[in-house]
């Protein structure tokens, strides 16, 4: 299979990195093929031009490249830590310029935009791994868990991804390094469960 991950953290020391060194390690030892792409060491451009906005805009050469990365994957892994209960601007820019239509979802014939698109990803699984320092029981309690919503529905749901899941890790500030061997062999887990050995 071909898997996209997709990691939006600025520092390299942080455990975002190591989650991500981890999947990519996963994936390549089980048989699959990793585009991979580290947002912030590739500089990726996050604001959105209004020309790229319609439905067929002439695309820069690196946006084209994502685009036809992301329409071709069989799986995705999205890495980011939980900032003000959002991605980073990076990652949001991401999936602004990235999961557009034609690419990610289309309207039906007619629909001027206010209808439900249909959802055009190829993928059969998206995976999300954030980091956090709130606790769990707050993050749920008190904040709703936003993103949860926003990749389950908003995003991979709204572009026809049909299985997602979303691991949470944390309190990083205060894990220790063997709390952390801990989680990576977590995610070792969750990528042979979706991303199994070739056989």
């Amino acid at each position: 299979m071909k898997i996209s991950v997709i990691l939006g953290h600025p520092s390299t020391e942080s455990f975002n990195h190591a989650i991500a060194d981890q999947c990519i390690q996963a994936l390549r030892g089980n048989g699959h093929e990793v585009i991979y792409h580290d947002l912030y060491q590739e500089r990726f451009g996050p604001i959105l031009p209004c020309e790229e906005i319609p439905r067929g805009a002439v695309l820069e050469p690196d946006i084209e490249r994502h685009c036809a990365e992301i329409a071709a994957a069989d799986g995705i892994v999205i890495i980011h830590p939980n900032w003000w209960g959002m991605p980073p601007a990076v990652l949001k820019g991401w999936v602004d310029r990235v999961l557009r239509p034609g690419i990610a979802y289309e309207f039906l014939e007619g629909d001027g935009g206010e209808g439900v698109p249909i959802g055009l990803l190829k993928t059969a699984t998206a995976i999300v791994f954030n980091t956090s320092n709130t606790q769990e029981e707050r993050e749920s309690q008190v904040f709703g868990d936003p993103l949860d919503a926003i990749w389950r529905h908003c995003i991979f749901g709204l572009c026809g991804v049909r299985q997602f899941y979303r691991q949470m890790f944390g309190v990083i500030v205060t894990s220790t390094l063997e709390q952390r061997l801990q989680w990576l062999e977590e995610v070792q887990a969750t990528i042979d469960r979706f991303f199994p050995a070739v056989v």
